[in-house]
């Protein structure tokens, strides 16, 4: 059975969309105690930063702006830099999990992306697809 755990972080005030962070989480996880250390990028790394970066993680969440177009447009590449990276492990079970999340999808008047876009592309590259907000 898939359970799945969602770690979560009010940002009211102190967020800055361009500062990177790392948040640390102690979670229960089938009666294991296990430190996350979450990776929150500002996007704005060159390409050997993103590939250290990669490499570095041992899960991932792609996450895209339903508003953005561009964000929207990085998740192939970003998915490829992540299996290229991780490459070495060849079966499925193996590989980093990774999930496509669509982010702010209660601004529909600024939506720019579609849901079935994100679906039909998560589903190409056999990913789970959450849209939130």
């Amino acid at each position: 059975a898939l359970t799945v755990r969602f770690v979560t972080r009010r940002f009211i005030g102190d967020y800055d969309p361009t500062l990177e962070m790392i948040y640390r989480h102690v979670a229960a996880v089938d009666g294991d105690t296990v430190p996350l250390e979450i990776l929150d990028t500002a996007g704005q790394e060159d390409s050997l930063q993103l590939e250290e970066k990669i490499k570095w993680g041992e899960g991932f969440a792609v996450v895209y702006s339903v508003t953005d177009r561009c964000s929207f447009d990085e998740v192939l590449r970003l998915c490829f830099l992540v299996r290229h990276l991780h490459g070495g492990a060849r079966r499925a079970g193996e590989r980093p999990p990774v999930v496509l999340v669509a982010n702010k999808k209660d601004l529909q008047g600024d939506r720019m992306v579609a849901t079935a876009e994100g679906e039909g592309l998560a589903k190409a590259l056999e990913l789970p697809f959450l849209e939130i907000s």
